[in-house]
């Protein structure tokens, strides 16, 4: 992974660049090899205008922070946190700004081990406007055929399985919702990337380009 290093100082200009960047992050974050940043320099380089190189659609748990997960600083990334990592239609608008606008070149989709939406859309709960947002998730929980046993929080096993189907779905429904997006991706200008991460290892684990080309 390291030999086609990405410079901190390089521009990023393609999609497989973006990727390779988030990848090197995650590297120095799990060997705890944080690049110094000088984040009051940072301040004053991006007061006037901002050029992230990605859009990083993730959960809100409190395990997940994705500027520190790739090892990122003020104005690197566009980060997107919604309980269980679901497309709103505010999250649509946010990620299309990201890309058509502002020029990020990938989306990753960022969903976890042990989350606790996942858990709650498993065991079919229900609160106040929490049930509306699960239900994103539910379409996930059945179409997981694998696991016949305790297919409930109680068990990990299933937990993560659901947690990885959510993801691309979520994948699949961003292209499938925006036009927009799904043109920069025809045009290779732009691709879009499922993961998880582990909250017990802080690694990311990248399960290819949703048959998106970069």
């Amino acid at each position: 992974m390291m030999n086609n290093r990405i410079l901190e100082s390089e521009p990023v200009t393609t999609p497989s660049e973006a990727l390779q960047k988030l990848k090197e992050g995650n590297f120095r974050f799990i060997n705890n090899m944080p690049i110094n940043k000088d984040l009051l320099n940072r301040i004053a380089e991006t007061k006037d205008g901002q050029t992230p190189f990605a859009a990083i659609l993730s959960c809100m748990d409190s395990r997940v922070s994705s500027e520190l997960v790739f090892d990122q600083g003020l104005g690197d990334i566009f980060s997107l946190r919604i309980a269980g990592n679901v497309v709103t239609d505010g999250i649509l608008g946010s990620l299309e700004y990201s890309t058509a606008v502002a020029g990020a070149k990938l989306i990753l989709v960022m969903g976890h081990t042990n989350c606790g939406a996942v858990k709650g859309a498993c065991d079919h709960v229900e609160m106040g406007y929490l049930s509306g947002l699960l239900e994103h998730i539910k379409p996930a929980v059945e179409n997981e055929k694998h696991i016949l046993n305790d297919r409930t929080s109680n068990n990990p096993e299933f937990v993560t399985a659901v947690a990885k189907l959510n993801v691309e779905s979520s994948v699949s429904e961003i292209v499938n919702r925006s036009s927009i997006i799904r043109k920069l991706v025809e045009d290779y200008k732009l691709a879009i990337v499922p993961s998880m991460y582990n909250v017990a290892t802080g690694k990311v684990s990248f399960s290819g380009f949703a048959d998106m080309q970069v």
